[in-house]
């Protein structure tokens, strides 16, 4: 299987929707920057399943929607895959502090039908689902015509399910109530399966309404197990490809979080399970990011070219990494907040709080005494992939599932699987079965660590959906934050990042409760302008 990262260094060009595409929810013009193509300036869905040259880059080209998106149309900015599931994520939640304009409706929760976040996030979501529904239907085409092999096609069928699934799933979970919530009887999303690249399917998807939230994740389900049953191991991809190409071992990674979200902690067991002696956890916990395309614990990775990503308005390290030492390092407009910083089960000596490897702080010029991550490292060339998935989310989703399960020995295991390659001493600071008196002790610790692994990596929000209203650990709405802009100098900073105790400073950004409609986003005003079966399922309070 040879190696397949050529949307790296392609220029996006277009495959030829040949009707005009009446809502964002399908396309917003006739001619829909689908597939990747190059050198061909235009190429028609008809032809691009012609060749297995052609269907391989269209294939390729699922990969380039996901990585860049097409925001307000100002082009890439990272929809939904490239970076801004990780934005948003992090923006949603309270770990995080937004330091600009980029991101404060999220931040502050001030967000409407028509701002452009949450809304180029539906769209660019579901530009994404009609192309992988175009790739399956054409390579179905394809394989019966015996232009490439029924295995390869299969291969490829897998991919677009998974990322059919995956990006319901990341729709879900933001426009959406959770899983535990009348056991998945609200409304979700629509779930969308058929390419509207015709005026007849077009009028199929503008009759569909909203999924419930539980048939939603019976789909996902559904393509994730088929994604399993098609796809080739990562063993059959060549260097990078093993992490940058979605493989058989990322649909069952994925499974893992999906049933964590409806709690099925059986299934998140038996699912991570098959992963066992597939990947192991790198001995330094920056080596995931530092080698991003080529290390034993990242299973599934957007990847980012130099003259392919996000951009200076997108990509993980223009946001995320400050303009330290240069201004070409990034702008910095996410910073970590004092909240997770200061929290006792942080420990002072962690490896990730490591200066100048995982961790930069603000000096005299950008936001002094402020801490930014350093997981994004090229702020010149922007070539940082995305981390979809890891084995340390696999470890802690297992974890988890064995903690609630009342599996202590199983539980703490798992969790010390991801905390003590980052532990400066793990001989005298890892966890033992004496360090928790009940598996309810251990569950809480799993959370946190789960805050600080993960933290700068987008999954907090899908975390605060999925804990309302917990039997022992509940979230209850948004939390409060830290105001937006952070600390603009010196010693207020210093002061709120001190070490030793909980941060228990001003918060200017205040709690969401549960009930409040701010805690789902609106679905578009574009979409319901033009989707009339949408129109009245718009949620509530929009």
């Amino acid at each position: 299987m040879k190696n397949k990262n050529k949307f790296k260094s392609f220029s996006i060009t277009k495959l030829v929707i040949p009707f005009a595409m009446v809502s964002l929810l399908f396309t917003s013009c006739s001619e829909e920057s689908v597939i990747e193509l190059v050198p061909f300036n235009s190429v028609s869905e008809n032809v691009a399943f012609q060749t297995p040259a052609l269907i391989d880059l269209s294939v390729t080209g699922m990969y380039n929607a996901a990585e860049l998106g097409n925001y307000n149309g100002a082009g890439a900015r990272g929809y939904i895959f490239g970076s801004a599931f990780i934005q948003q994520g992090d923006n949603r939640g309270e770990d995080v502090v937004n330091l600009a304009a980029f991101y404060q409706l999220t931040y502050t929760g001030t967000y409407d039908a028509t701002s452009a976040n949450n809304v180029y996030y539906w769209a660019d979501g579901y530009r994404l689902i009609n192309r992988t529904n175009i790739v399956i239907e054409g390579v179905e085409k394809a394989a019966a015509a015996g232009v490439i092999s029924q295995e390869l096609a299969n291969d490829y069928i897998g991919q677009a399910k998974f990322f059919r699934a995956i990006t319901h799933n990341e729709l879900l979970i933001h426009f959406a109530r959770p899983f535990q919530d009348n056991n998945g009887a609200n409304l979700g999303v629509p779930y969308r399966e058929i390419p509207y690249s015709t005026p007849a399917n077009i009028e199929l998807g503008l009759a569909q309404g909203r999924n419930t939230v539980a048939e939603c994740y019976t789909k996902i389900l559904k393509d994730l197990d088929d994604a399993e049953a098609l796809l080739y191991s990562k063993t059959k991809r060549v260097g990078p490809a093993q992490i940058e190409r979605i493989s058989k071992e990322a649909a069952i990674a994925y499974k893992t979080r999906v049933y964590l979200h409806m709690r099925k902690w059986d299934k998140v067991i038996s699912e991570g399970i098959k992963l066992d002696g597939k990947y192991t956890m790198t001995a330094n916990p920056d080596t995931p990011f530092a080698s991003n395309n080529s290390n034993s614990e990242s299973i599934f990775s957007i990847a980012n070219g130099a003259t392919n990503n996000p951009g200076v308005n997108g990509s993980l390290p223009s946001m995320y990494h400050p303009p330290i030492p240069a201004a070409a390092n990034g702008r910095g407009l996410i910073a970590i907040s004092p909240i997770i910083w200061r929290d006792p089960s942080w420990l002072a000596d962690d490896k990730r709080r490591t200066e100048g490897t995982m961790i930069v702080t603000g000096n005299a010029a950008y936001y002094p005494n402020t801490k930014f991550t350093k997981k994004y490292k090229d702020g010149v060339n922007k070539t940082d992939a995305a981390p979809i998935i890891r084995y340390a989310e696999v470890a802690l989703n297992m974890a988890e599932a064995y903690a609630r399960s009342n599996d202590v020995s199983n539980g703490l295991t798992r969790l010390n699987s991801v905390r003590n390659r980052s532990l400066a001493s793990p001989s005298t600071q890892a966890y033992t079965a004496a360090t928790f008196a009940t598996n309810i002790d251990l569950l809480g610790a799993i959370l946190k660590e789960r805050r600080i692994e993960f933290i700068c990596e987008g999954r907090r929000w899908a975390d605060i959906s999925r804990l309302q209203g917990d039997a022992y650990f509940p979230i209850s709405g948004i939390p409060a934050k830290i105001a937006n802009a952070g600390f603009a100098t010196a010693a207020p900073a210093l002061a709120a990042y001190a070490l030793g105790t909980p941060y228990t400073g001003a918060l200017g950004v205040n709690a969401f409760t549960y009930d409040n409609f701010k805690f789902i986003w609106p679905l578009p005003q574009l979409e319901l302008d033009a989707n009339p079966t949408l129109r009245p399922q718009q949620n509530p309070g929009y």
